[in-house]
């Protein structure tokens, strides 16, 4: 156990509230926002709220109240009447990898799969993207397409439902009061007929926020070729470029019962920028908002129209991660302590008092592994990547207390296993380390990659070290090193993990 900093709290900026409760049920979590209202917030993820606290973009709050422990809330079910059901714990890989997502709400699986980067993923979920409620939030789009339905519960209302559309009054503002929780996201499953897609336009590959974006799910029925068949009840979604999410209404009257021609697709893009009332920022001036609307709905439709909804997403995503939902059960035991003990580097850790702290900061702080770094303290650079429990995590945007009985590997565990050791020796034989400052995140999320997956090519290489940022700008020697080292792995005959595939 390591003492506390003495300056610690003069710190305001990093405070996580001290008021932090982990929760193992649903009703407690609803006991709890009846108690405190307003000052409360539920977390899961945390990836957005632990930034706008320490920001004081949300003022006045002092409770949270974190739901990772409770069991049951991570499923993705389809139900006998054909809808499909995500728990409040779903994250954005759960998603993205569900072979179920994939096949029935194939714009959502995109979606999520744009989202950040795979240490983002394996903490976001789905319901805290649609709770944050800014218009450029990528999975609120495919879901209002999709035709979702939330399921908000309090304690002194019990639950009510509220169509998707609906449930969005601004930027940031929703219809959900202060003693309310989002318990379930439901949407009719795609059926055979129907085709959709997810299309986003950022000014880089990953970790973007949008600029636009598009969801269009539609039927399509007549001719046995896909061009030659006419659409009925078209969905047209649009991110990114009004106060919310909005539907081109005229843009989907404009194609009922029409075969996706030139013509009508030209026709149904002129429409879509009716809703659209964008703003200029940072990622592009309104005008040039504007004028993408039409580009992305006439993509989102030759798309469907030449069946090539699917190559936006890939069959098997890399998800840096051995297990995409964890079992709670473990967990179901008393928080009321203040210590917190977990299994760091295979050792037995207690540390007390770091209940204000992020995970980055305890472990540097008073677990004396400086190892994993802070760059952005944002979740943007990757530096502080670590694994937690099977899944590589942005150390920086998790709570402390969030890791309670956890396992957790860090950089400086890496000797401990032969792989990851000889990859630490592929990064010097191929000059992958330049500085050495951002060395720390890529080893953990290559050593992440060689646990999912047996054989690693360039592109999955990529996908893994999106979330990485190296200003050396050292990229392909550090690709190189990992894509080298699974090459001698199976050359050497040394055991492997199985391609994951996708999750059922």
């Amino acid at each position: 156990m390591c003492a506390e900093r003495e300056d610690d709290s003069a710190n305001p900026a990093m405070t996580i509230s001290q008021n932090y409760h982990l929760v193992l049920s649903l009703d407690e979590a609803v006991r709890l926002l009846a108690t405190h209202g307003a000052r409360a917030r539920v977390i899961a993820g945390a990836t957005d709220l632990l930034i706008e606290l320490e920001r004081k973009q949300r003022t006045g709050i002092d409770v949270l109240i974190d739901l990772t422990k409770v069991s049951g809330l991570d499923s993705i079910v389809l139900a006998a009447d054909g809808w499909i059901h995500l728990g409040p714990l779903v994250t954005h890989n759960d998603a993205c990898a569900s072979a179920l997502i994939q096949a029935r709400a194939l714009p959502l699986a995109q979606a999520c799969w744009e989202v950040g980067a795979p240490q983002i993923r394996n903490r976001a979920t789905v319901a805290g993207n649609l709770i944050t409620a800014s218009p450029a939030n990528d999975t609120i789009t495919p879901l209002i397409a999709l035709g979702a339905v939330l399921r908000l519960r309090s304690l002194a209302r019990g639950d009510r439902q509220v169509a998707l559309e609906d449930f969005y009054t601004g930027v940031r503002r929703t219809v959900m009061e202060a003693d309310e929780l989002l318990v379930d996201i439901a949407f009719p499953a795609m059926k055979p007929n129907e085709c959709g897609v997810f299309i986003k336009l950022g000014l880089r590959r990953a970790q973007a926020i949008s600029i636009a974006n598009v969801a269009i799910v539609l039927c399509m029925s007549g001719a046995t070729e896909q061009a030659s068949r006419s659409v009925s009840n078209v969905r047209v979604a649009l991110g990114s470029v009004a106060p919310t999410i909005v539907r081109a209404r005229l843009t989907e009257a404009s194609l009922e019962n029409k075969v996706l021609s030139d013509e009508a697709i030209d026709a149904a893009c002129e429409l879509a920028q009716a809703p659209v009332t964008p703003i200029s920022d940072i990622r592009a001036p309104a005008d040039y908002r504007l004028a993408m609307v039409g580009t992305l709905v006439r993509r989102a439709l030759e798309a469907i129209r030449n069946d090539d909804v699917r190559r936006t997403l890939p069959t098997a995503p890399v998800l840096l991660a051995t297990i995409t939902q964890e079992s709670h059960t473990q967990h179901l035991r008393s928080y009321g302590s203040q210590e917190i003990e977990m299994t760091i580097n295979g050792q037995s850790r207690i540390f007390s008092i770091v209940h204000h702290k992020t995970l980055l900061r305890m472990l540097r702080e008073d677990a004396d592994l400086q190892g994993t770094k802070e760059g952005c303290a944002e979740g943007e650079c990757g530096a502080c990547c670590v694994i937690l429990n099977g899944k590589a995590v942005m150390s920086c945007l998790v709570p402390a207390r969030a890791a309670k009985d956890s396992v957790i590997q860090t950089v400086e565990g890496l000797s401990n296993h032969p792989i990851h050791a000889k990859m630490q020796k592929a990064f010097v034989d191929e000059a992958a380390v330049q500085c050495g400052y951002c060395t720390p995140g890529f080893l953990m999320a290559g050593a992440m990659l060689l646990d999912e997956r047996a054989i690693i090519d360039r592109d999955a290489a990529e996908q893994a070290f999106a979330g990485n940022l190296c200003r050396c700008t050292g990229y392909f020697k550090i690709l190189d090193a990992v894509v080298r080292t699974a090459e001698r792995r199976s050359s050497d005959g040394l055991a492997g993990v199985a391609d994951r595939g996708v999750n059922e």
